[in-house]
């Protein structure tokens, strides 16, 4: 239901703020505004302004629309023609069609200038493990090695690691990384990749180049216990410090962890410590297959996480006009990234898998809110950041296809045919449908 809820918020906050920006410009363009939904359906809830627009909420809560006065949508009295949407010059009509994605990419900017200028926080990129024979064991990458740097571009958290490295999904390229040692040198390292990460669902450059980030000691204590899972019905408690299984030590909560994988049905004897004491109990693991088929055991029990220590976690902080600046700056990096992604989704270098519908947008939006508010926040303006992108497609329907259809009036000095602008709303009707068919398949195979 939390998950739901959070969903709900953020679709319905961007929805405002995107049918806003077509509302404000079609107000000052001096177009009538007949209504302004967020949602779909009949309205739940209505009022109208001074100026006759009805503001509605509906309970279809997958979008909304800002309708107006159009003399193609139904007949106009000749006192109101003036008004109507069709009667704005092509550059009017393009200023509106263009006003919810701006708006969107508005939001975006001011988001992260709020993050910025408040603070943001990430883990420090230290690397912890490399694999041997990997991309980066024959970069000459070392555990302990700091990354603060990828093709120049600064890497203070493993996440700024991780958006730089997304950018040579499906490349052959020579990937420039500056990483400092334990002892403070630094020095220039190159991944060579040929292709990469065009073939995996879910990439993981880390897994991919054969890097793991710095691991936190975590000993073997059960933080909680999900309700009707086989930890609790076996008798774990939260506090519980795992102590062997079937009479082998455990070393820390990943050595636990590695010990349930393989387990699936399989009765272990679990020797704990509870209060002091100690306590043996019989655990079976249930059984959890991922996205890929493969099996695992599962026991519903999450681990008891201590803080980081200081020098783990950097947080650094903006002034206000740095604070913009670096908005304006991320808020461009996503928009490159998102077209980037879906050029090389038609050209094949990164699987049609990695698009997500509204379940996977669901399960994020539930997952950044329980990670706090710079999480959620940050969620928000990607989210943004993409319905702005995706809008402006070229594509009939959606308000790139509007801009298109008034782009092409002004070279021609008039509308372009009805019939085309029929065909053209079919087949983008039918693009969009594809679409979304893909992404609820993708989201259900997820689950």
């Amino acid at each position: 239901m939390l998950t739901l809820l959070y969903f709900i918020l953020a679709i319905s906050l961007l929805v405002v703020i995107h049918e806003y920006g077509h509302f404000w410009v079609a107000r000052r363009c001096g177009v009538r505004v007949l209504r302004f939904s967020v949602g779909f359906g009949k309205p739940l809830w209505s009022f109208r302004d001074r100026h006759g627009t009805e503001f509605a909420i509906a309970p279809i809560p997958l979008g909304g629309f800002v309708s107006m006065l159009d003399e193609r949508e139904a007949p106009v009295p000749e006192h109101l023609q003036q008004q109507a949407f069709n009667r704005k010059s092509p550059w009017a009509r393009i200023a509106i069609a263009s006003a919810g994605p701006l708006a969107n990419f508005i939001f975006a900017i001011l988001a992260y200038w709020a993050l910025f200028v408040a603070g943001t926080s990430g883990l420090v990129p230290v690397v912890g493990q490399v694999k041997p024979d990997s991309v980066a064991q024959l970069a000459g990458i070392r555990s302990g090695d700091e990354i603060v740097a990828v093709q120049q571009h600064p890497t203070p958290t493993w996440e700024a690691v991780n958006w730089q490295l997304l950018n040579f999904i499906g490349e052959d390229a020579d990937i420039q990384l500056t990483v400092t040692d334990a002892d403070g040198l630094q020095r220039q390292v190159w991944l060579s990749v040929n292709r990469w990460l065009a073939g995996p669902e879910v990439p993981d450059p880390f897994a991919a180049l054969g890097l793991e980030p710095r691991q936190l000691p975590i000993p073997a204590i059960i933080g909680e216990v999900m309700p009707g899972e086989a930890a609790e019905r076996a008798g774990l408690q939260a506090g519980d410090r795992i102590v062997a299984v079937n009479n082998d030590p455990v070393i820390d909560w990943y050595d636990w962890v590695e010990r349930i994988r393989p387990t699936a049905g399989e009765a272990l004897a679990v020797e704990l410590e509870r209060a002091g004491k100690t306590v043996t109990l019989v655990l079976t693991p249930g059984r959890r297959t991922d996205e890929q088929g493969n099996h695992s055991g599962f026991i519903g029990a999450q681990v008891a996480v201590p803080e980081y220590p200081a020098g783990w976690v950097r947080t650094s902080y903006s002034g206000v006009l740095e604070g913009l600046q670096r908005g304006w700056q991320k808020t461009v990096d996503l928009t490159v990234f998102t077209l980037d992604s879906l050029w090389k989704m038609l050209l094949g270098d990164v699987s049609v898998k990695n698009l997500s519908g509204p379940i996977t947008i669901a399960k994020v939006a539930g997952a950044s809110a329980a990670g706090g508010l710079e999480a959620f926040v940050g969620f928000l303006a990607l989210l943004s950041v993409s319905l702005a992108v995706l809008n402006l497609l070229p594509v009939p329907v959606l308000d790139g296809g509007h801009i298109l259809f008034y782009a092409a009036e002004i070279l021609r000095g008039k509308p372009l045919p009805e019939r085309v602008q029929a065909v053209a709303v079919q087949v983008g009707m039918f693009l969009l449908l594809s679409l979304m068919l893909v992404a609820f398949y993708n989201d259900i195979g997820r689950l």
